[in-house]
């Protein structure tokens, strides 16, 4: 996703979704709306959380970014990655599926030091989408071992970066440890229909582990 996917401008300054023109933004909830569900977004630092949900809200997304110490700055592992600034508090969207259920994605800050503010936004989250980066996996370890310890569900999204390296599902599923019903997948959090995907994939694995077996 290259260092489009990790810089992002702050909010204020950012433009409406891309897939949402001019007088289409929706400001309210479908009438045809039967459900809602509360859904995470985590992962390291500069993994693409805010551009995922920037990419399929349908609504102005709400962002709290600042910019970046020193200290609080990953080691890059290649490509030009200019990422000057850092989610402190959350991410906010949200996203209508099938004009019957919505999303209401809470991305939650990156750098190691805000885990513990993820049980408080973790309160009434039926699951999450943990967003990883092949060219440093184990930054990820620490998302998914907290969505672990809290029993949260997730299914795990590979954000495609132009110079990630490929690996098999077999060796991914290895090296992040992933149970074999937890969904994996791969996504452009730039691309509107792929994130979607993504979440879809997410919503689906709720649905299944809370019929009976």
């Amino acid at each position: 996703m290259g260092s489009k996917a990790a810089s992002e401008p702050p909010a204020a300054h950012r433009p409406p979704p891309a897939h949402a023109t001019a007088g289409q933004e929706q400001h309210y909830v479908r009438s045809s709306v039967a459900g809602a569900a509360k859904i995470l977004v985590v992962g390291p630092l500069g993994v693409g959380k805010t551009t995922l949900i920037g990419t399929v809200s349908e609504i102005r997304p709400l962002s709290t970014e600042a910019v970046m110490s020193q200290a609080g700055a990953r080691v890059d592992h290649g490509g030009e990655r200019t990422k000057t600034t850092t989610t402190v508090a959350l991410d906010f969207g949200r996203i209508t599926i099938d004009g019957e259920l919505v999303l209401y994605l809470f991305g939650t800050p990156g750098q190691p030091r805000f885990l513990p503010a993820w049980r408080e936004l973790a309160r009434g989250a039926l699951g999450a989408l943990a967003l990883v980066d092949t060219r440093d996996l184990a930054a990820s370890f620490d998302a998914l071992g907290h969505l672990e310890d809290m029993g949260l569900p997730f299914a795990v999204a590979v954000n495609a970066f132009p110079d990630s390296p490929e690996h098999g599902e077999h060796r991914l599923r290895e090296a992040l440890d992933l149970l074999p019903e937890t969904p994996l997948v791969v996504c452009d959090a730039r691309e509107h229909h792929s994130s979607v995907r993504a979440l879809i994939a997410l919503v689906t694995h709720l649905i299944n582990a809370a019929e009976p077996q």
